[in-house]
């Protein structure tokens, strides 16, 4: 099983959570499920809180709808100062008694990994694809931690993963 505890992820490198003054971080968030995506939502936040990341959210309908409004919101501010350092997409699919379960999951998946594949920033997928509302309270603060708080300790690591691949710009 996945879980946080099996993970170095929240174990970094000093300064991880200091100065990302500039870094601007796009949260997309459904509507769907909202009491869960807003714990979500708290989770991330803290986390580039502590770093004095910037962030802006988008809210679209649903997780189908997610990786259409992160292309949409790179087009429009791709060129503008401040324009995303890091997308988020936060949300949660819970299972049902059709296959529309499954298409959703696969859907917002491969539309996440096209963006990754096509974008220049990071985009980090904190979708929850649960069975169960207990599924969900688990990874919103429960036993398996909260994967909002995950997915921006993640987005921050590719940042500076990033940072630390780029060429050094000529004085």
């Amino acid at each position: 099983m996945a879980e946080v505890s099996n993970s170095k992820l929240f174990e970094s490198p000093s300064g991880i959570l200091q100065d990302k003054k500039g870094a601007c971080v796009v949260i997309v968030r459904t509507e769907w499920n909202a009491a869960i995506v807003d714990a979500l939502e708290r989770g991330c936040i803290n986390i580039l809180k502590k770093a004095g990341a910037e962030w802006k959210i988008i809210t679209v309908p649903g997780a189908f709808e997610i990786p259409f409004g992160i292309k949409s919101y790179w087009e429009i501010h791709k060129y503008k100062d401040g324009r995303p350092s890091a997308f988020i997409a936060l949300g949660c699919v819970l299972r049902g008694d059709t296959p529309h379960f499954d298409y959703v999951c696969k859907a917002v998946t491969d539309g996440m990994v096209q963006l990754n594949l096509s974008l220049p920033i990071p985009c980090i997928f904190g979708v929850l694809t649960v069975d169960n509302q207990q599924q969900a309270d688990e990874r919103t603060g429960g036993r398996h931690g909260n994967k909002g708080e995950e997915s921006a300790m993640t987005a921050l690591k590719m940042i500076d993963m990033l940072n630390s691949i780029k060429p050094a710009t000529a004085p």
